[in-house]
């Protein structure tokens, strides 16, 4: 029999997790009001409780407005829902406004965890103490959607869970997945530039976590130079990724590796249906990055040190 799975939402990723969904066998239905809702290819729904009203499904994946998620998670609550919900990162847009517990199993789809280059790192760095790590990305904002003004995307406007500090978490799950839980940190951040967005366009901060004293990630809305790197020093290793050219450097061997954009996705997804948690980020380590980007907000407001 094949598994069920509702997705709310059907923006871009809500349309690609369903198309991928279908292509591992699954049977999918949504809850959607966008506009391209009618020529999806699947039973859809106008709201969360009219869905489970037609029936329970396994597992379902949230990926509506982040300013949505809370909500929408009440709604599974107050439907019954008793599966395994993968929730659309970042969580949520403040990190007090979701429970501490669900009634049911969920994750947090940081589907960069899945990415081959990141999991052989990973396994690098499982029994050596880790010295120094650097995390950076960055795209200029209007490049992001083609044939999208970009001060009307979510990303534009804090109110809707914009911002790099949200838009780009995938960053600070990475920093705590590979060095461990964080013990402070200082940030610098907010909008600088000439953007015509009402959310944060940099943030660099500093932390220290329980396997590395010296973890910086700088994260930004403004390089016309796409790029995304992680650069870590550990014992008898220095290690690169290179995500924008998919290159893994340890100790100046360059590995190259071919990976396509649907892969990470399709392996998490896999994963969800499996109910395979090994990879994926748990409800809980959801709440330690938005926890994380609240300390990051503070440090940065009132000039100091955040103990976490």
């Amino acid at each position: 029999m094949s598994k069920s799975l509702l997705v709310i939402g059907y923006g871009s990723i809500g349309a690609r997790h369903s198309r991928l969904a279908e292509e591992l066998g699954a049977d999918v239905s949504c809850v959607t009001n966008h506009p391209a809702a009618p020529f999806a290819p699947h039973a859809r729904f106008a709201s969360v409780a009219h869905a489970l009203a037609e029936g329970v499904p396994d597992h379902i994946v949230i990926a509506n407005a982040t300013d949505r998620h809370a909500p929408t998670l009440d709604a599974l609550v107050q439907g019954g829902f008793s599966g395994h919900a993968l929730i659309e990162k970042p969580l949520c847009r403040v990190h007090d406004e979701i429970p501490v517990t669900l009634p049911f199993h969920a994750s947090v789809a940081y589907n960069l965890r899945f990415h081959p280059l990141l999991r052989t790192l990973r396994d690098a760095l499982a029994a050596r103490p880790i010295y120094s790590a650097s995390f950076y990305a960055g795209q200029h904002l209007p490049q992001w959607r083609a044939h999208t003004d970009y001060r009307c995307s979510y990303s534009a406007h804090r109110e809707q869970g914009g911002g790099v500090l949200r838009d780009l978490s995938h960053e600070i799950d990475l920093a705590i997945w590979l060095c461990g839980q964080p013990r402070s940190l200082a940030a610098l951040g907010g909008h600088l530039s000439e953007l015509e967005i009402d959310s944060e366009d940099v943030y660099s901060i500093l932390s220290i976590h329980e396997r590395c004293p010296a973890v910086s990630i700088s994260i930004n809305y403004l390089d016309r130079m796409p790029r995304r790197v992680i650069t870590i020093n550990a014992r008898d290793l220095t290690a690169c990724v290179d995500l924008t050219n998919s290159t893994l450097t340890l100790n100046g061997e360059v590995r190259y590796y071919e990976v396509a954009r649907d892969d990470t996705y399709r392996a998490q997804l896999k994963a969800l249906f499996d109910n395979d948690t090994s990879t994926m980020c748990s409800f809980d380590e959801g709440r330690e990055v938005m926890r994380f980007i609240a300390a990051a907000e503070s440090a940065a407001a009132e000039s100091r040190w955040v103990v976490l």
